[in-house]
């Protein structure tokens, strides 16, 4: 099947003309409440045609969008709403309850009815999924505004908010991208994913995220079908690939464990030749899993290494790969990297150090309401994620480990110091470590260690509904371990790297 212009999901399809016309009028709407060039409002959405509208009008309005994950729970998101001075939210009408014990006061709120194939997938209670009453209705409120005609503006990328290091996450504001960033940041695109009309882009991971964001604007900007897989799921991922001849994907680690775990005779039952382009990142793939599905899908993988913050300033083709197994890539265009040692010398190929890359195609962003902040993972303009890693005599970049305390569980980057902070605020917690062990599936998985206070009786079904109160899931340890006395420094700080470095040497690897 060839690509023509349809936005896909479930049993709903709407050309992308029509869909045009909608996010002009979700401009004009959202123009009227008061939202115009420069200013900022969030949505709380899954993947579908709302989130879509929103994400187009922003674009029109030349105003910032906030993407929020939607796992978070009422406290987290009312945190990133004053912290972005959102002017209104835009939320899945089965997400409202989740979240609207947070919402400040004076904020707009527009809720989106949850269609039937989003229901279904998160198993939904069909009473939540209509707009309450009293409530705006999105889809019937932008329904009686006039397609937004005004002049172009330009493009403010949506500000996505980052996990933190301190325990809150910070919103990346970046600047519209010039010219001559443009032009390097196409060459990227053509590289790395290979954007063509006629493709057909299958959405299976959630937009809130920086990559899926690129994905959905490639498919937008082309006579191609997107098409949405509201929930992933392995056989419903080849499913969907067979039924529309899906030619391009951004896919995480997980999904490809979860795809070959699949009995042989299930993999076999599917026609997955249409596959032209998997660009994946966001967590390491191990060696194995990799080698496993060149040997499916054949030589149709982009690797990437990269942040919200720098875009992507390394990718890597199979053949990188297959050249040089376990390497993110080399350079793009534009892009630099120095490896620099523990006393600030810039180190030789092969030698491990922290690994700083820049960009020219990158923008020039700051955190939200945080301006200095920048300067602390920054070196001569390019800048650190925390990892590290080598160049080998080639220029192929390898990671290899993590200097900075985050632990990357299903392509999701979590700082244990946001759980560390909740889990302090539990009677009868004296202390504790947070940090990611080994996981099959995820890559890693979180454990807490806890020191009771003196005659404090806790469990780790308390520890862990506290968590769950407080947090999104995805950031409640699995595995909760007590200690009376955890390992620490002379000074009293604990030693993490005592508690995390047995369950990493047992299963061989460092990251």
């Amino acid at each position: 099947m060839v690509g023509s212009g349809r936005v896909i999901s479930g049993d709903r399809v709407i050309d992308k003309a029509e869909l045009e016309v909608r996010a002009r009028r979700a401009a004009a709407a959202l123009q009227s409440s008061g939202i115009d060039e420069g200013d900022t409002f969030a949505v709380f959405l899954r993947n579908d045609f709302a989130f879509f509208e929103a994400r187009m009008a922003a674009e029109l309005l030349g105003a910032y969008i906030v993407p929020i994950n939607w796992h978070q729970k009422d406290e987290e998101v009312g945190y990133i709403l004053r912290d972005c001075e959102a002017k209104a939210l835009v939320v899945h009408a089965d997400l409202l309850p989740q979240i609207r014990a947070g919402i400040p006061d004076g904020i707009d709120l527009l809720v989106a009815p949850t269609a039937p194939d989003l229901s279904d997938a998160y198993g939904a209670d069909q009473s939540t999924c209509v707009v309450p009453d009293g409530l705006t209705d999105w889809g019937q409120w932008i329904e009686g505004f006039s397609p937004w005609d005004a002049l172009e503006r330009p493009v403010r990328p949506p500000i996505l908010y980052t996990s933190g290091t301190t325990g809150r996450p910070k919103g990346v504001v970046k600047q519209p991208l010039k010219p001559e960033q443009l032009e390097i940041a196409a060459q990227i695109v053509a590289k790395s994913s290979g954007p063509r009309d006629g493709m057909v882009s299958l959405l299976c991971g959630p937009c809130y995220h920086a990559p899926l964001d690129v994905q959905l604007r490639h498919a937008l900007s082309y006579d191609a079908d997107l098409i949405i897989q509201p929930r992933f799921d392995a056989e419903g991922f080849l499913a969907l690939t067979q039924e529309y001849g899906a030619t391009n994907a951004h896919m995480v680690p997980v999904m490809f464990v979860r795809l070959l775990n699949l009995p042989d005779e299930v993999r076999a039952a599917y026609d997955v030749s249409s596959i032209e382009h998997i660009i994946h990142g966001a967590a390491p793939c191990p060696v194995e899993v990799k080698r496993a599905m060149i040997d499916w899908w054949g030589p149709v993988f982009m690797e990437y290494y990269g942040s919200t913050e720098l875009g992507v300033p390394v990718l890597g083709s199979t053949e990188d790969w297959l050249a040089r197994p376990g390497c993110a890539g080399r350079l793009v265009p534009g892009a630099t990297i120095k490896i620099i040692g523990e006393n600030g010398e810039e180190l030789p190929p092969g030698e491990v150090g922290e690994i700083f890359t820049g960009a020219e195609s990158r923008p020039e962003f700051t955190y939200k309401g945080r301006d200095g902040e920048r300067a602390e993972a920054e070196l001569d303009g390019m800048y650190s994620m925390g990892d590290l890693g080598y160049i080998d005599a080639d220029g192929y970049i390898f990671v290899s480990d993590r200097k900075r305390d985050m632990v990357i569980s299903g392509g999701v980057n979590i700082y244990p110091a946001e759980i560390e902070a909740v889990l302090t605020d539990l009677q009868g917690v004296s202390d504790c470590a947070v940090f990611g062990i080994p996981d099959d599936e995820f890559g890693e998985k979180l454990i807490a260690y806890v020191e009771p206070a003196n005659g404090a009786q806790l469990n780790g079904q308390a520890v862990q509904e506290h968590l769950r109160a407080h947090l999104a899931n995805y950031k409640v340890p699995r595995i909760i371990e007590f200690s009376k006395n955890l390992p620490r420094t002379p000074t009293g700080k604990i030693l993490k790297r005592e508690l995390r470095d047995p369950y990493w040497k047992e299963a061989g690897r460092s990251i």
